[in-house]
Parts: structure tokens; sequence; C-alpha cells
């Protein structure tokens, strides 16, 4: 008879597994949650260094709630999905307002924070306070699906929920910080998307998706629209001592209240925005092209470079001259960021 899921899980990562992450050492309730909120969407090797950087500039989660937002995008930079570090901050001053300015250990009122959903509210919870709840992230999802043998759009209720069911019908009764870790690095290093190391994984003797030769099908691929494609032309203005001109964006859309170069629809539009600002400047050369990708679009971005030659004073707050160090120390939409760190310092 083969041994429970979990007990082989575990087995395997008291050998194989993770003990080294900076979250883990100590594995309090603020590092584990901040840890859970950059893995969203990003790998591990990617967020260790930026986990670090913000804990030691934010230790705590009342210096959080405390800090200025541009503080918080600034740390942020680089790790994308900038609402993440909206809804840290917001989360963060909830709990000082309603919860003593601790993380609550309650699975309900965890869930309600900005940012937190039910597989993260699970993931801290087990990782910090070893309660039994069950996660489901991508990582988790693909084993499941594998595991059980579950087809369908993972994204859709049904499927959801026999994902869930999985994934709670295996939970352990003990070491539950360590079960969530271990399921999260199996997904990770073995049952990978692509070709998955089934001959070296814990739990395949039982895999539906290998005793049927069903890896690749599993899980089901989602149903993805082509992207759409849009353009735009930004400014890169600089003085001749090399400041240049950065604008706040809305606090809403696309890089909310990140600081990035002025932007238009086009080079007639760009122009437009130089008169507005009652700016006098050298013709607009193309500085540079490049596509950045977004969940839902693509965006193709002309940047155009000049030399203002008589910079006025700048009145308005959200548009401001800045030198190339100070410029970098900001929140910035990355590819705002990759041109400017190629400036000339």
């Amino acid at each position: 008879m083969t041994p429970a899921f979990a007990p082989r899980l575990l087995a395997w990562f008291d050998l194989h597994g993770r003990h080294e992450l900076p979250w883990q050492h100590p594995r309090e309730p603020y590092r584990v949650w901040v840890s859970e909120i950059m893995l969203q969407q990003t790998q591990v090797r990617t967020v260790i260094g930026y986990f670090e950087r913000f804990i030691e500039r934010f230790p705590d989660l009342p210096s959080l709630a405390a800090a200025p937002l541009d503080d918080v995008l600034a740390a942020w930079s680089g790790l994308g999905y900038y609402a993440r570090a909206r809804n840290l901050q917001r989360a963060a001053q909830h709990c000082v307002d309603a919860h003593q300015g601790r993380l609550p250990d309650d699975f309900d009122a965890l869930a309600l924070l900005p940012g937190i959903g039910r597989s993260t509210a699970g993931a801290i919870l087990a990782q910090a306070h070893g309660q039994r709840h069950a996660i489901l992230d991508g990582n988790v999802r693909r084993v499941l699906a594998r595991h059980r043998r579950i087809a369908g759009d993972p994204a859709t209720p049904a499927v959801q929920s026999r994902l869930w069911a999985a994934a709670t019908g295996v939970l352990p009764d003990t070491r539950l910080a360590d079960y969530t870790q271990a399921l999260m690095d199996l997904g990770a290093g073995i049952c990978t998307r692509a070709n998955p190391a089934c001959l070296i994984c814990p739990v395949a003797d039982d895999c539906e998706a290998r005793i049927h030769g069903e890896q690749a099908l599993l899980p089901t691929p989602r149903t993805r629209r082509a992207r759409p494609l849009r353009q735009c032309t930004q400014l890169l203005l600089t003085q001749a001592h090399g400041r240049l001109l950065l604008q706040r964006r809305a606090p809403v859309g696309i890089w909310a209240g990140l600081w990035s170069f002025i932007e238009s629809n086009d080079v007639e539009g760009a122009r437009s925005s130089l008169r507005e600002l009652g700016l006098t400047a050298d013709a607009l050369e193309l500085h540079s092209q490049l596509r950045h990708e977004f969940t839902h679009y693509s965006l193709d971005i002309e940047v155009r470079h000049a030399a203002v030659t008589e910079p006025a004073a700048v009145t308005d707050g959200d548009t401001r001259w800045f030198t190339r160090t100070e410029a970098l120390a900001l929140g910035l939409p990355q590819p705002v960021r990759r041109i400017i760190e190629a400036l000339p310092s």
C-alpha cells in the first residue's frame, strides 16, 4: 500500500527542500506575509534580494504602515505588479488601525485584508502559526491537477472546487509550515510546467497523470486570447547638467503612483505636452523603442529624447526635475528604470 501523500512529501523535503530562505529565519507572520506577496507572480530567486532590502527598510508592520508611499514603491521598484506593494501598505495601515499593529491570526480577518486571498491567507497561517490551512498557488495547482488527474480550466469555479478539495484532503495534522513549503518546492523544482522530473518525484507512485502518461496535458491550459497591442510615446527630457524630468502617474491604472517619463499617445501629443509645461527643447530625437508585456496587453513604447534649452520652473509637485541618482531612488516602472540606468552618470 502506498504511504499517504504528506509523509512522502515531508520526507523528501527534509532531504531536498529549501530550508535557508530568508523569510524562514525567523518565520514570523510579518516576514512570511511580505514574502508571500512578493512571491505572487515572481520567482524565489528574484524575490530573495528584494525581500532582504525591503525588510531592512521596513523591519516591522508599523514601519511599513507609516512610510511614505513613494518609499514603499521605490523599495518595490523592479518587482512589477505594483498593486501588490500598494495593497501591502494598505493592509499594514488597516492592521495598525484595527489589529493593534499586528497581522491577525484569524483566517477570516486575514483574508479580508487588501491583497490577501484564500491561498495567501492559508500560506501565512500555515507557515507562521502552524495552522491547518491549504494553499493553491500556481505550483500547487499543477501538482494536484496531475496527481489527482483533475482536467479542465483551473480558473473555472468547478475545477477550482475540485482542486481545493484535493488540497485540503492531503493536509497533514502536523508540520504544516514545512508541508506548505514542501508543496511549493515540489511544484517549483520537480513537478515543473515542462519536463517534470517524475523519476525522482516523491509522490510519483500514485500520480494519476504519470500513470496515464498525461503529464504534458495537465493542468489543462487556459484558453488565452491574443493580447491587444497598444502604443505610446514617452519623453526623456534632460537639462544641460544631467537632470531629467519625471512625472508621477495617476493613483489608479497601470504603474499607478510611480514616477515615469511624460507620456503621450504619439509624437504630436508629446510636443503638446512640452508646450503645456512651458518648455523649449531641441528636436525630439528617437532614443529607443521597446515592448513591455502586461498581463492583458502589450505596449510598444517609443522613447524620444530632447535636451531642454530653457528649463522653465515646473510648479506641479507631480512633475519634477531629478538627478540620475535621485531618480533611481524612486519607484519607477521597469522600462523607465532600465533607460535611466543606462544614462551616463
